[in-house]
């Protein structure tokens, strides 16, 4: 969809003329757009034909569901089709900054994980970034994580090429071995899924929106550790959440280095080998 095409198609769905538009950046394929209008407020489009097929419907039906099952503040979805997604547009400061944001979003995480489900996964596959997340539903953690997550997305990075063989057998070694790191959770959690900075914004001292979401239920943990990944949140966060959701240390000293294998292998998969040493450095540690 150019951009002539996707402009005439918002003001049909919208039922006025757009009156500006100004392009945000370009991910997987879309251009993102702020587009104004003379009446209402701005709106935030997602256009193009996206690289991986059927992602809006995905983004889409994932916000829905965090604003239907969660206080997570999410944008509304207002129109979705194959090349067009149209959401509520977030009035936003950028990325959190201060301790009261951390706390604040402590606060929305821990009401977000409090929402369960008897299974770990999802009723369908989601995304996450510009590749497919399979949620194949499973009784157990472990076991979920090992073949969905782990195991997963390391395939993909070695068919990228930004794994060798050699270092995709040491990650199977140490999917052999991990339930003698990770633990079964009391319950599964409904998980944001892809919480780094660039996905959270702030207004003032509160949260204001959290976007582009990669929904599953899984151990609140592996949510926690990815906002460690970039220094998203740091000691404000842990001791706000740990407040309301106690933590134990070998949360801090290693589970959050093994659930961070996950999104660190995206990376890899999405950009290349730059983000393979982190995961070594795992596997060092461990002895593998």
């Amino acid at each position: 969809m150019d951009e002539p095409s996707h402009i005439a198609r918002l003001e049909v769905v919208f039922e006025q003329p757009v009156s500006g538009c100004r392009i945000l950046g370009q991910t997987w394929g879309l251009q993102v757009l702020k587009v104004d209008f003379p009446e209402g407020p701005p709106v935030l489009a997602k256009a193009g034909a996206p690289d991986l097929p059927g992602h809006l419907e995905v983004e889409a039906f994932m916000l829905r569901e965090l604003k239907v099952r969660s206080d997570l503040p999410v944008p509304g979805v207002l129109h979705c089709e194959a090349e067009l997604l149209a959401i509520e547009w977030v009035d936003n400061d950028g990325p959190p900054k201060s301790r009261a944001h951390e706390t604040h979003a402590a606060e929305l995480l821990a009401e977000l994980h409090s929402h369960s489900s008897p299974m770990f996964g999802y009723g369908r596959n989601t995304v996450i970034g510009g590749l497919f997340q399979p949620n194949g539903e499973s009784e157990s953690w472990v076991e979920f994580f090992t073949h969905k997550r782990l195991l997963y997305m390391a395939r993909i990075a070695l068919g990228e090429g930004a794994l060798v063989a050699s270092e995709f057998s040491r990650l199977e070694t140490l999917a052999g071995r991990l339930e003698r790191y990770l633990e079964e959770p009391d319950k599964p959690s409904l998980l944001h899924g892809d919480l780094w900075q660039g996905n959270i914004l702030v207004k003032g001292e509160q949260i204001a929106g959290m976007i582009d979401p990669a929904v599953y239920f899984g151990h609140r943990e592996v949510e926690l550790a990815f906002t460690t990944l970039f220094g998203t949140f740091g000691d404000a966060f842990f001791d706000a959440y740990g407040a309301l959701c106690p933590l134990d240390q070998e949360f801090f000293t290693l589970r959050k280095d093994l659930y961070n294998l996950y999104p660190n292998l995206v990376h890899a998969a999405l950009f290349g080998r730059s983000y393979v040493p982190p995961v070594l450095r795992v596997l060092d540690r461990l002895g593998i």
